[in-house]
């Protein structure tokens, strides 16, 4: 079908003011009066708190608040409060600090020496107590407990059971086992964490913050704070990345809003690059161990993983991580028998959370590369074997996950066609391709979380002068939702893009919106945005019915106008419309609402079952590398990216998608880590750091693959997290078909692969 404006290469709606500087950043907001906080850090891994003495601090002139454990609510945070088991976390520590780095105390003061001065008078009594940093060793009996009542420091642990695992082994051809572990990978945006908090004189406090879900934050403030929902607004500003590490409350939100509220003066904290490095959330490390049983053709006949992730010293969104983890191995191929057992461990180091793919890459890096293992085993071409296996349209997952729409084989065979995969490098020992299939959800359900109503909504008013107001609760975090969203309108209404303004992510003036995160903002706002136009149209079309003597049904709403079908010129503007409309109504505005929970199965943490999501997303990725045997050295050439995307509402941001995120993954695998020692973060900053640069990035080979999900807004599915989740098994498959040594530890450095040849004898 034609479309006017979505499906079209239209350039985002925000890009003049961020490429103009005039964007404008938590971190650049002020308000008069305004002061500035800091918060001290505990210097060890594991301590109790016998005491503290802020007495000093409190003296100190031009200080104006000091805040500490002792001060707060005892009310403990989560991810979600629906599920009290998961809540763990004080926003300041109470009776001991679990993990270096972790908040006890908050200063505000007119300015950030002062705070910073103040900060060193505050006395704390600490009683250093013994730490564990390995996941596997704090499951030992006898180990420290991060926590008291976390038997062996487990704090989620989930076991699977589909199919018959035992029979299907006895019937393999072939079996493999295989250990892979997957390192902590930071978030690092290029926008560090902050928020300004204000309030006023009734107590009603509002906070520009940087975050993915201001809706959530608000909730979680309001539990912790015990103050009403009704008197906090969270307003997101201009949000510069967030990859998931700026979805949750964090330590920072709460402080900036209890120091305003106790000082009645605007407070604002700005992390330095440090500290979100080393003390928000950061990704999941993975031990996965991997026994997977075919026939000799490779059919997948069985699969059994057990998993120990790192969870750090709090719960964060473990168990969500660790469900996706165990879940997502049943697509994108046939496995009929397969289990799982998985642990979350707690350990006394920065807390894990979400972050893009949020516990899909790890796994599927150890799946993906293993299938190639048992390609070469079988003598079987790795693009066969998927081939093969692939799923197809209306599968349906041992574990229950529903699958409307898949474009995975042809994603396969575009991907081989556009990297030349029959002509792969043989001769060259030096350069190799690599390819990995990949899966991911497309949001889920709200029942998982503590909101009770839709887990998105919309309204769209429409202006006398024919113009369009779109209010959404969703929040644009450099993902260019905001004009994805201002496309869906547009279409239905017959406008230009430049005639659509939005207004996103303020709790107070915008209706109920779940966040970003889960890949949800195209497929479940933009279902309500789209329900939210087309309320509005129909009234529109209504009241033009009259005046044209037509029924609404045979009426087009195009290029600002309203004909009659078949005759266009009889017609009305659309400014015309509405005003009849308006007329109609008694004066009142044209405004339609829209909402978006779709029933998706909330998932039986102990059974596995359940249908997730409302569709998934399916794709392929090759990378081309070569090596530099003297040295190590990896560089990435070139990656060709086939994403099923359902139907691609913007193709230049899925494109820029695309291209991001193969980057993103090319520096998981080959070069990012959080370096720690005894709890410390060891390379604190984007100059140790490793991330790729703009001199790092390889050429993108971009295909969209359209396989138009009947749930998705014009068959539209996600393209963000599900990019990140086959690259690096790609970049690891390319490196083994370079040299002929595998490595299953990440990230690859020029070290492991000089170690990895000198093992070989090269």
């Amino acid at each position: 079908m034609a479309y006017s404006v979505v499906g079209k290469r239209l350039p985002r709606i925000d890009a003049p003011t961020k490429a103009t500087g005039q964007a404008m950043y938590a971190a650049d907001m002020s308000l008069p009066g305004m002061l500035t906080a800091k918060i001290l850090r505990s210097p060890y891994p594991h301590a109790r708190i016998l005491g503290i003495d802020a007495s000093r601090a409190q003296k100190l002139p031009r200080v104006k608040g000091v805040l500490t454990g002792q001060d707060i609510p005892r009310v403990k945070y989560g991810f979600t409060f629906r599920f009290p088991q998961f809540c763990d976390e004080y926003m300041l520590a109470v009776d001991r600090a679990r993990y270096l780095g972790e908040g006890v105390a908050a200063v505000a003061a007119v300015d950030e020496d002062t705070a910073l001065e103040a900060l060193e008078l505050i006395r704390v009594d600490y009683e250093e107590l013994p730490f564990v940093l390995d996941p596997e060793v704090a499951m030992r009996p006898g180990s420290p407990l991060v926590h008291d009542l976390a038997e062996q420091n487990i704090s989620v642990h989930m076991s699977h059971n589909f199919g018959d695992v035992q029979e299907a082994f006895r019937r393999a051809d072939h079996i493999r086992e295989d250990r892979f572990s997957l390192q902590v990978q930071a978030h690092a945006p290029m926008e560090s964490h902050a928020v300004l908090a204000s309030s006023d004189p009734s107590g009603k406090l509002t906070l520009w913050a940087a975050k993915q879900s201001p809706f959530r934050v608000r909730y979680a403030l309001s539990r912790t704070l015990e103050i009403p929902e009704g008197m906090i607004r969270v307003i997101r500003p201009a949000l510069g990345g967030g990859f998931g590490g700026k979805g949750e409350m964090m330590s920072l939100d709460f402080c900036a809003a209890s120091l305003a509220r106790s000082t009645g003066r605007p407070v604002r904290i700005v992390y330095s690059r440090e500290e979100s490095l080393c003390t928000t959330r950061a990704r999941h490390p993975m031990i996965v161990d991997l026994k997977t049983g075919v026939m000799k053709d490779g059919t997948l006949l069985a699969q059994s993983c057990r998993i120990v992730s790192d969870g750090g010293a709090y719960m964060s969104s473990g168990p969500i991580a660790t469900y996706v983890a165990t879940s997502h191995l049943n697509l994108p191929y046939r496995l009929p028998n397969y289990r799982v057992e998985a642990y979350r461990i707690y350990t006394n180091k920065q807390p894990s959370g979400a972050m893009r793919g949020h516990g899909a890459p790890q796994p599927r890096f150890a799946m993906e590369c293993q299938l190639d293992m048992i390609a070469e085993d079988l003598g079987v071409d790795p693009l066969e074997l998927r081939l093969r296996n692939a799923i197809d349209s209306g599968y349906v997952a041992p574990n229950g996950y529903i699958v409307p729409t898949s474009g995975f084989k042809e994603t396969l065979h575009r991907a081989a066609l556009a990297s030349r995969w029959e002509q792969r490098p043989t001769q060259n020992p030096n350069r190799g391709t690599g390819l990995a299939g990949y899966t991911f959800l497309c949001g889920n359900s709200s029942h998982l979380w503590d909101t009770k109503g839709a887990m998105s909504s919309a309204f769209v008013t429409l202006q006398e002068n024919g113009t369009v107001h779109l209010v959404t609760g969703a929040s644009d975090i450099g993902q260019g939702t905001d004009t994805a969203l201002s496309q869906i309108a547009a279409e239905e209404l017959g406008v230009n893009l430049e005639d659509v303004n939005i207004t996103a992510a303020d709790t107070e003036l915008c209706p109920l919106d779940w966040g970003t995160g889960g890949s949800r903002v195209t497929f479940q706002a933009g279902n309500a945005v789209r329900g939210a136009a087309r309320e509005a149209r129909r009234q529109v079309l209504e009241a033009a019915a009259d005046h044209l003597e037509a029924r609404p049904e045979d009426l087009e709403l195009v290029d600002r106008r309203v004909y009659v079908k078949g005759s266009p010129g009889k017609a009305l503007d659309l400014s015309q419309a509405i005003s009849l409309a308006m007329v109609q109504a008694s004066g009142a505005p044209v405004i339609g609402r829209g909402s978006f929970n779709q029933n998706a199965m909330l998932p039986d943490f102990g059974t596995g079952m359940g249908n997730m999501s409302f569709a998934y997303v399916f794709g392929t990725q090759v990378a081309d590398v070569e090596i530099d045997r003297e040295t190590g050295q990896v560089d990435v050439r070139k990656m060709a990216v086939f994403h099923d995307c359902g139907f691609a509402i913007n193709p230049l941001s899925v494109e820029g998608q695309i291209d991001g995120s193969s980057i993103m993954g090319a520096g998981y695998a080959l070069t990012e880590e959080l370096e720690r020692r005894d709890g410390a973060t060891m390379n604190p900053s984007f100059l140790e750091y490793r991330m790729p640069t703009s001199l790092d990035t390889c050429e993108v080979i971009s295909g969209l693959v359209e396989s138009l999900d009947p749930g998705g807004p014009y068959g539209a599915k996600e393209a963000g997290e599900g990019l990140m989740v086959g690259a690096a098994p790609a970049v690891a498959n390319a490196i083994y078909n370079a040299i002929g040594v595998r490595i299953n530890e990440l990230p690859i450095t020029p070290e492991k692969v000089l170690k990895a040849l000198e093992g070989r004898g090269d």
